[in-house]
């Protein structure tokens, strides 16, 4: 199993042991409470710097062992850059590249935070330590055995020495909330097919009772009952029955109307009749980053004890190709009313969103709806792995949510949506279709989504197909499951919709 990490923080003038973390700017500038605690090793700092051209770029490090005139295991020094222009973004990922540089090998360390310019602030320091705790995450919990010559990951203590531990401590508090979502977020997508099917994925919603989160499951007669015939059409070929699961965190004033999150939980996708290419098809498994976004994003609210009323509802499916599924061909009714012809069955995303959407907002009538979705290839094809697609009918809406993407580093890029693409999806036998072809996909699934978005509400539609599972390897993230839209949705909460 991973190894644990736990961090503590401590006055900067305390008296370090194991291994020291040492933050310096360009130029091995170090802070005043660094600098004297290095005070005997300084030299040796200069020359091993010199040696390595080590100048203190932001992500490198040098590394002595057990430098003569300290009582310490290990020096680490990592660079931190220049300080002007330093971000939210770049302090978390500065506490992953120093966690990944003792991860493994130290038992107990201490890692400094001030740069050349002082103590780095309370919630610059609690960014530290959230970044440490991103980068610590690991999935190993269905490896029996170690290579040959590999050691079990020793626990490792973190103490991070800082100007003002209570008040860092305040600040951690919410991060550390945050960071207990993202892991069940990165959790959720790692889980192998076979062990998270809709059933299950239910169940461990159901454990946010413990927070307080109010949870409901809707099976699959509740869902017939509701006229949910666009979701239940995904699932009706598969041997596990499909899930409705709505959350509820109640943290604001009541009768205010909450905001609210969508998630597409397709927990294996071969596509259906319109099967998939073998190659590569065990990353579906990964198809329900959406619905895990969201149910990590409800434990970090009610961890953190979030002052707002916020609704999280995701569909959880298996889209399986036996002689009960869907066929090309088809055409459902939606809970909404709507027709939809169905041209691909591995178009299925979109249908169980629009269910879900539909039953969000007349249930709810929330302030607005975001959903989240591995939603289409060709957001990979536009914008890589770096962005996640941003669809919305309210420019304020994407505005708060592209400034809440750069502050956390989880970004979004915005497309468009017009009657022109809509165009592409009407249909000859229904009111629509569920895809429009190559061109504009991307857009096309979207203008889909936007059909099932009643009464005016504010709504947007993150594409995460290339950020939410098999995500860039990063300072913070060495997951396949990156748990992406976690922290981007708690920052639009915490600076827009808390009361």
């Amino acid at each position: 199993m991973a190894a644990a990490l736990r961090i503590g923080f401590s006055p900067l003038a305390s008296a370090p042991k194991g291994t020291i973390v040492a933050l310096c700017d360009e130029g091995l500038r170090f802070g005043p409470a660094t600098q004297q605690a290095l005070g005997p090793v300084a030299d040796t700092i200069a020359r091993a710097a010199g040696t390595a051209r080590f100048k203190g770029a932001a992500g490198s490090a040098i590394e002595l062992l057990a430098p003569a005139g300290l009582a310490i295991d290990r020096l680490v020094v990592v660079g931190t850059g220049k300080s002007e222009g330093r971000t939210e973004a770049d302090i978390v990922r500065l506490g992953g590249t120093a966690l990944g540089k003792i991860l493994g090998s130290a038992k107990d360390a201490v890692l400094f935070a001030e740069t050349a310019d002082g103590p780095l602030t309370a919630n610059q320091a609690a960014d530290l330590a959230l970044g440490a705790q991103l980068r610590a995450y690991e999935f190993d919990r269905y490896k029996t055995k170690k290579k040959d010559g590999d050691e079990p990951r020793p626990d490792l203590r973190l103490t991070i020495a800082v100007g003002d531990v209570a008040a860092v401590r305040r600040a951690f508090a919410r991060r550390d909330a945050v960071a207990g979502g993202v892991r069940l977020a990165r959790d959720l997508v790692n889980e192998p097919p076979n062990v998270l099917f809709p059933a299950e994925f239910a169940r461990r919603c159901l454990e946010l009772k413990q927070l307080g989160v109010t949870v409901e499951v809707l099976d699959v007669k509740a869902m017939q009952k509701l006229g949910m015939n666009a979701l239940l059409g995904v699932g009706q070929g598969s041997a596990h029955d499909s899930r409705l699961v709505v959350m509820r965190w109640n943290g604001g004033r009541k009768g205010t109307p909450p905001v609210s999150f969508i998630g597409k939980g397709v927990c294996f996708d071969t596509g259906g009749i319109s099967i998939k290419p073998a190659a590569g098809m065990e990353d579906m498994k990964g198809d329900m980053a959406g619905a895990a976004a969201v149910t990590g994003l409800m434990h970090a609210l009610a961890s953190r004890k979030a002052r707002v009323n916020a609704v999280g509802a995701i569909g959880v499916v298996e889209n399986m190709p036996d002689g009960r599924a869907q066929r090309p061909g088809d055409i459902v009714t939606a809970m909404s009313g709507q027709t939809i012809e169905i041209i691909n069955t591995d178009a299925e995303g979109r249908l169980v969103l629009a269910d879900v959407l539909w039953y969000v907002v007349k249930r709810f009538k929330p302030q607005f709806m975001v959903n989240l979705a591995t939603l289409t290839g060709a957001i990979i094809i536009a914008l890589g792995h770096e962005h996640a697609g941003l669809f919305s009918n309210d420019d304020r809406l994407a505005e708060r949510l592209t400034a809440a993407g750069l502050a956390t580093g989880e970004k979004l890029w915005r497309l468009p949506l017009a009657k022109e693409y809509d165009k592409l999806i009407d249909s000859k036998f229904a009111d629509v279709k569920n895809t429009g072809g190559r061109p504009a996909g991307s857009i096309t699934a979207a203008q889909f989504l936007q059909r099932f978005v009643a009464d005016n509400t504010p709504w947007a539609h993150l594409d995460i197909a290339g950020t939410g599972m098999g995500s860039p390897q990063t300072d913070i993230n060495k997951s396949w499951g990156s748990g992406f839209g976690v922290r981007l949705l708690d920052r639009l909460v915490a600076d827009h919709y808390e009361e």
